[in-house]
């Protein structure tokens, strides 16, 4: 740590007392995680423009004082806000929320990394342009950018969003400016609607990094379609999905299926509406098996739900479900197809139905439709944040999904977030080591798995758990850490990793990470920008 009296007079003088802040309770504020470990920063700042964050770099030089840069702060899972060692300053980009462009023939916009899903979406909206963007189930008030850097992935076909930029803009350590692809060319018209200019692809190199801190970028739209259909299947056994995976591979290699499609098991759909219920499994610690079995009734699913999105004109669509059927054939799974037309219809019988426990039952349904209908066009809903209050003691806040923020409710949520190939029986095997260590720490396993692309399927198998119980909170760290090392040991490395996660990546002999750390020395050799980010220490 540097002079961080001298930076913290220097940033004040440049961006007034009201924007650094380095009260207790603020910083308390940002360490809120819904990890088992969490970082208090030494201070928080609050630039609104690319030149303050210049000048809140060269500050950071002078006086060796560490940064670490948030879109929003919302990394839920992740490590939320919270720097990969106390001490570092937070940079808190939200207030750099401008929609830069949007532009309606090419479909693209240009964000600035305060841009949340919500802003965006009301935008487009608002504004009535036919476009819908890729949005991921975090909820209305989480940041884009922040989401394309952590390369996250939604539900659209533009769902593996990395592969929708084309150009950032990124300050160095030394202040310097970086513009990617085509738009360091002046007067460059093909800037955002080809990701590549001559000479080495760089974007890559600022995701999942801590080489520079990115100010814009442009994002890929897409054309509003015709239609949508949302798909589901409801998968009896659990051993079943296997088959349903590889009846379905083929759909999404040849492109029928082009969205991302999302596999659930029954705890993952039930934790979506419920809360873990105390007064009912007495002093059981995971979900009775009674109980977990009334429920899955209930909700009329089985083992597994399968989850996705059709687009195009009518007759593509039609052409697509026939195709859907065919492939399922066979497995035992029967494919349902819920279009607008069917959810209005729905909504109309359960008005009907009153207060029944059939209206009821019929409305919570509906209810789950609607908010799949809204992502599917880039409506974001913080609705499927439900499953990290599962194990929170007053469980779901009052207005729920509104302004949901699992950190600051004090929920225990750790992701694991393994890639696999997109075979059913990676899925069970995956599955199976997963389920034997969570009955071992004694947590349920909420998992889901996304075709991310063609070939792979994303893994995200939650620990949900009572933060205010001390030694519940050791047994989640303690299963997080055995998932994570069995998983990583078998070859089912995760695509992104939380903050307790980031030294485990270095096996100690590893040229891949000796080059990252030459690139940082390179762009970084002060270390200023969130040391520790991705950026695992040298094993003996």
């Amino acid at each position: 740590m540097g002079d961080l009296v001298q930076a913290l007079a220097a940033w004040r003088a440049q961006l007034g007392s009201a924007r650094v802040l380095d009260s207790m309770a603020t910083r308390q504020a940002y360490a809120s995680s819904t990890a088992a470990r969490a970082t208090l920063p030494a201070a928080v700042l609050l630039p609104h423009n690319e030149d303050e964050l210049r000048q809140v770099l060269q500050v950071a030089l002078a006086c060796a004082t560490p940064l670490y840069p948030v879109s929003c702060g919302h990394n839920w899972g992740y490590g939320d806000a919270c720097a990969p060692s106390a001490g570092q300053v937070v940079v808190d980009l939200s207030g750099m929320r401008r929609i830069l462009e949007v532009n309606t023939e090419l479909a693209y916009a240009v964000l600035e990394p305060g841009v949340t899903q919500g802003q965006l979406s009301r935008h487009l909206r608002e504004q009535r342009l036919p476009l819908w963007m890729d949005c991921t189930g975090a909820g209305p008030d989480t940041s884009l950018v922040g989401n394309v850097l952590e390369r996250g992935f939604g539900h659209t076909p533009y769902g593996n969003r990395v592969q929708t930029i084309a150009g950032m803009r990124v300050l160095l350590a030394d202040g310097s400016l970086v513009e990617t692809g085509f738009g360091h060319f002046r007067d460059a018209c093909n800037a955002r609607v080809f990701p590549y200019g001559p000479g080495p692809w760089l974007d890559g190199l600022f995701t999942q990094s801590n080489f520079g801190i990115v100010t814009r970028l442009g994002l890929w739209l897409m054309p509003q379609t015709q239609a949508i259909n949302h798909l589901l299947c409801s998968v009896a056994g659990h051993a079943q999905i296997a088959a349903v995976v590889d009846a379905l591979r083929p759909l999404r290699l040849d492109g029928t299926l082009r969205s991302i499609l999302h596999l659930g098991n029954d705890l993952r759909v039930i934790s979506g509406g419920r809360v873990f219920p105390r007064d009912l499994a007495g002093e059981a610690e995971r979900l009775p098996e009674a109980l977990r079995q009334r429920w899955r009734r209930e909700a009329g699913i089985g083992a597994w739900t399968v989850s996705g999105a059709l687009y195009g004109s009518p007759a593509q669509l039609a052409a697509t479900r026939r195709a859907i059927r065919q492939a399922l054939r066979g497995t035992g799974v029967r494919p349902r197809f819920l279009s607008e037309r069917q959810l209005a219809a729905g909504e109309f019988a359960a008005r009907l139905l009153g207060a029944s426990a059939a209206g009821q039952r019929l409305r919570a349904q509906l209810a789950l439709g609607r908010a799949l209908f809204e992502m599917n066009r880039g409506i974001p809903n913080g609705r499927f944040l439900a499953g990290a209050y599962w194990r929170r003691r007053g469980g779901l806040p009052a207005g729920f999904p509104e302004g949901a923020d699992p950190a600051r409710d004090n929920c225990g949520m750790m992701w694991v977030s393994p890639v696999l190939p997109l075979r059913g029986a990676d899925l069970l095997r995956v599955y199976g080591m997963a389920e034997a260590i969570f009955q071992r720490h004694r947590f349920d396993l909420f998992a889901t798995f996304s075709m991310i692309s063609e070939r792979a399927l994303g893994g995200v198998l939650t620990i949900a758990y009572d933060k205010e119980d001390g030694a519940e909170s050791a047994r989640a760290q303690a299963c997080y850490d055995e998932l994570f090392g069995r998983l990583m040991q078998a070859g089912y490395i995760p695509y992104r990793v939380g903050l307790q996660s980031m030294d485990a990546l270095d096996n100690g002999n590893d040229s891949y990470w000796d080059l990252v750390r030459r690139l940082k020395a390179a762009l970084d050799p002060a270390g200023i920008l969130a040391p520790g980010r991705y950026q695992p220490r040298r094993r003996p």
